[in-house]
C-alpha cells in the first residue's frame, strides 16, 4: 500500500519542525562534554528522534561552521573519530535558547 501525499508532506514538515530541537539537543550535549556522530544518533534515538548519519553529520558541520561547535580528530582504535565540543559562542547561544524554550514550553504546555 502506498503512502498518500499528505503523509509524505506531514513527515517532511515534522522533520523541519524538529530540526531546531535536534540542534539544541546536540548543542546541550556538546556543552556537557565531547560528542561524536554515532553517539549523538543513539542519544537522539533514546528521545524518539530518528536521524540518519547523512542528516546528522551535515548538521554538526553546520553548527561548527556557525562557530557553535569545534571539532578535533581522536584515534579510536585503528580509526579516527571526529569529536565535537561547544565553543564559548555555542555555550552562549544555548543559554539564550533556554529562555526561549522555557517561554515556548509555558505557552504550549502550561498556559491554556
Amino acid at each position: 500500500m502506498s503512502k498518500s501525499k499528505p503523509d509524505i508532506d506531514t513527515s517532511a514538515a515534522d522533520r523541519d519542525l524538529y530540526s531546531g530541537l535536534i540542534r539544541l539537543h546536540v548543542l546541550h550535549h556538546a556543552v556537557e562534554g565531547p560528542v561524536f556522530g554515532l553517539g549523538m544518533i543513539e542519544e537522539l534515538a533514546r528521545h524518539g528522534y530518528r536521524i540518519s548519519a547523512g542528516s546528522l553529520y551535515p548538521l554538526l558541520q553546520g553548527l561548527e561552521k556557525k562557530g557553535y561547535l569545534r571539532s578535533t580528530e581522536r584515534r579510536n582504535g585503528k580509526s579516527l573519530r571526529r569529536v565535537y565540543r561547544a565553543t564559548p559562542l555555542g555555550r552562549k547561544a544555548l543559554a539564550a535558547s533556554k529562555s526561549k524554550v522555557r517561554e515556548l514550553f509555558h505557552e504550549l504546555i502550561e498556559g491554556d
